[in-house]
């Protein structure tokens, strides 16, 4: 494990949180967006998907623990679970049956995803934090 791997996971770790953040807060905002930019329906909850940023997987569980280099987003996926259908007839979307398609975004599932991005990026300023601190004082034991 070199020096500054301790650095590199963290900060590996921020970034993906901090996506993680702004697209849960996209889709917050999009709650009750019933047309894209597009026109082509109601918005879809967006999710992101992260991988292992391994530099090559090991045979053993303490190989892997070695290899780990922290996290990178594989993607950005839509969730494909069932729209809502809301009786509104008088929404400018509804259909004939008076039934307006709405959004999958769950603002309390949102709200849970969005505290436990944050917790996990705080986390990783943490250990960033601390990492920094090691350092510091390896050196001044070196002086």
């Amino acid at each position: 494990m070199g020096l500054f791997d301790a650095f590199d996971a963290s900060g590996s770790g921020l970034s993906a949180e901090r996506l993680r953040m702004d697209v849960t807060a996209e889709n917050l905002a999009n709650a009750q967006s019933t047309r894209t930019a597009n026109g082509q329906g109601p918005y879809r909850r967006k999710e992101v998907v992260l991988e292992s940023a391994d530099s090559g997987a090991g045979a053993s569980f303490a190989d892997s623990l070695k290899a780990a280099r922290g996290v990178r987003v594989a993607g950005i996926v839509e969730d494909q679970t069932p729209m809502r259908r809301v009786y509104d007839p008088g929404h400018p979307d509804a259909d004939a049956q008076g039934y307006v398609t709405m959004p999958n975004v769950n603002t309390v599932s949102e709200m849970t995803d969005l505290i436990g991005a944050s917790r996990a990026y705080e986390a990783n300023v943490t250990a960033m934090q601390t990492a920094k601190s090691m350092f510091t004082r390896t050196l001044d034991l070196l002086k």
